[in-house]
């Protein structure tokens, strides 16, 4: 595989997940965040995770110090310079990963490929907002993402062909299955997903049941390994909320109509595990 050297721009739940597994395969990454504080933060939880792995005898310790001296700690993009590809996870709002996009097309090497980890929006402008509309793509990991194997492997209406069978190919290679999924508002997993979250929330709203009582419907008469409320808290309410919001617009669609009660959720910063409460509390 030619992609030796990943940048990882955003040092949240996603980033470092992606960060972790892409060194975990032996990658060289540059974990990148503005924030001093957020990025070693995102190495910490590499590293509760990495140990985790550790006491399960899935790594040894030379192997987990291994992966650590291949994450490197950024706070300026430019060292971004050298990578083979960088993975934008940034907040899901189109208009903040327009200007990383914007800014990565700047500073990276011109034969670098732009991935995006979004969950809905549209891969199509993002590549229109850079100069190399070709080497733009998306890859859309699941959370937690050392934990999911699915990685949504997205063209944009520019997307190289040769940039399509890269991205795949390194997907395989830091163990995840790429699933090839066309640009479309939410793509396959969030158009099916959202709506169902959204349906539980009104059905919440709507006083049918409580919150544990909905997702145990969902757990054992469905099967589901998590009940949707608590994947919702997971996801984060904020971010279920944009997507929604991307899936109602890009379709004109009322069925994607935002619950109020997750509006209103949102407004009172209840925005799930990020913030300790949001369906349940943590």
């Amino acid at each position: 595989m030619n992609i030796k050297h990943v940048g990882v721009v955003g040092a949240g739940q996603m980033g470092s997940g992606i960060a972790q597994v892409c060194a975990l395969a032996g990658l060289n990454v540059r974990l990148f965040d503005q924030n001093k504080q957020a990025v070693e933060r995102g190495f910490a939880v590499i590293k509760t995770s990495l140990e985790r792995l550790q006491a399960k005898e899935k790594i040894t310790a030379e192997e987990l110090a291994g992966v650590l001296s291949r994450i490197e700690l950024i706070t300026e993009i430019e060292a971004l310079a050298t990578v083979d590809i960088a993975i934008e996870a940034a907040t899901e709002v189109e208009a903040i990963k327009q200007v990383i996009f914007k800014d990565l097309d700047r500073v990276c090497q011109p034969q670098a490929i732009l991935a995006t980890n979004t969950s809905s929006i549209s891969i199509t402008r993002l590549a229109a907002a850079t100069q190399r509309p070709g080497k733009v793509i998306g890859m859309h990991f699941m959370n937690p993402v050392p934990m999911m194997q699915l990685v949504e492997v997205i063209r944009a209406l520019q997307t190289d062909d040769a940039v399509f069978e890269q991205v795949t190919e390194m997907a395989r290679f830091i163990g995840k299955t790429p699933v090839d999924v066309k640009d479309a508002p939410g793509f396959v997993a969030n158009r099916i997903l959202l709506p169902m979250i959204n349906e539980a929330v009104f059905t919440l709203y709507e006083g049918l049941a409580s919150a544990e009582e909905i997702d145990t419907v969902m757990k054992l008469g469905m099967g589901h390994p998590m009940g949707p409320l608590a994947l919702a808290d997971l996801i984060g309410l904020d971010t279920c909320l944009s997507i929604l919001g991307v899936l109602y617009e890009g379709f004109s669609d009322s069925k994607y109509r935002p619950c109020p009660l997750l509006k209103q959720m949102v407004d009172a910063g209840y925005l799930g595990r990020k913030s300790g409460r949001g369906f349940f509390t943590y």
